[in-house]
């Protein structure tokens, strides 16, 4: 019986093993993370087209978008015009908002303490600054009762107001507004609101909500908003415009002393909405005023 050496295997013959390294680069195929230089480049060339093209795509489409934009009126305006009026099925109704100065729906205050009322005097005061003379003297002086139409006019102008118009709630005579004595003066405005001209005669009307009416004085006369500081033309083309004031004393007596008064200002004699009752700001505002003794 014969048997048969046994040799070792020649370097050349042990077998081929892989390593964890050989995932990240393989040296015998040449592969770098699975894939060949070939292989990565053409992914990379295609990755390179297909997000090219959806930056191209989307440059293209706020361009196109840009074209449409104007640099001062805003494209949607959903809140000014009625929805019928935007489709053009019915006449257009204007939304004009209302607030009032100072800015606050609940003014409470001791007349005999300067300190409760202090602060509703400072912020009448502060905001009354931009209707100064020295500033309204820059401005023009319009026709009365006619619009101030600058259309065709590259640089727009505006009206006078100047706050001696308010009279005893213009804060030159009564540094106090009439808080002092108890008759409070509240300013009404109408939001901006580009392109608007009310028709008819725009006027502020108030009441206060209760069985006996309440005695108040408008300023300027009759609570009117003359048509001359109407159209506005935005922001970048009307960089010194100021809104027209309505000014209401309120004529409080001692029997309203320490009794809560529920005050509403409407926006009449005009095509301006005032009796919406999903918005309570729109062409109308609400605020309480309370005297304390």
């Amino acid at each position: 019986m014969s048997t048969k050496e046994e040799t070792p295997a020649a370097d050349g013959d042990k077998p081929q093993t892989s390593s964890w390294k050989d995932s990240i680069y393989n040296p015998r195929t040449g592969e770098f993370i699975g894939r060949t230089a070939k292989s990565w480049a053409l992914i990379l060339l295609f990755y390179l087209v297909f997000y090219g093209f959806l930056a191209g795509m989307f440059t293209l489409t706020m361009w196109v978008m840009l074209q449409t934009l104007d640099d001062n009126i805003p494209t949607y305006r959903d809140r000014v015009a009625s929805p019928a009026a935007f489709w053009g099925l019915a006449k257009k109704v204007w939304n004009a908002g209302l607030v009032i100065r100072p800015r606050s729906l609940d003014i409470v205050f001791n007349r005999t303490d300067p300190k409760q009322y202090g602060q509703y005097v400072q912020h009448l005061e502060n905001f009354l600054q931009q209707y100064n003379d020295t500033v309204q003297e820059k401005n023009e002086l319009c026709m009365v009762g006619e619009y101030y139409e600058q259309d065709d006019q590259e640089e727009k102008k505006v009206c006078q107001f100047k706050r001696n118009l308010l009279r005893q709630c213009s804060g030159l005579s009564d540094t106090t507004f009439g808080y002092a004595e108890g008759k409070p003066c509240v300013l009404v405005k109408m939001n901006r609101i580009i392109g608007l001209k009310p028709r008819g005669d725009p006027y502020i009307n108030c009441t206060a909500k209760r069985e006996s009416p309440l005695q108040m004085q408008y300023f300027p006369s009759e609570g009117r908003f003359d048509k001359m500081y109407f159209p506005y033309y935005g922001k970048n083309l009307h960089s010194t415009y100021v809104q027209p004031l309505v000014a209401v004393k309120l004529l409080l007596t001692k029997e309203d002393y320490n009794n809560e008064l529920t005050m509403e200002c409407k926006i009449e004699g005009s095509d301006l909405r005032n009796s919406d009752d999903r918005d309570k700001f729109l062409g109308r505002v609400t605020f309480r005023v309370k005297v304390v003794e």
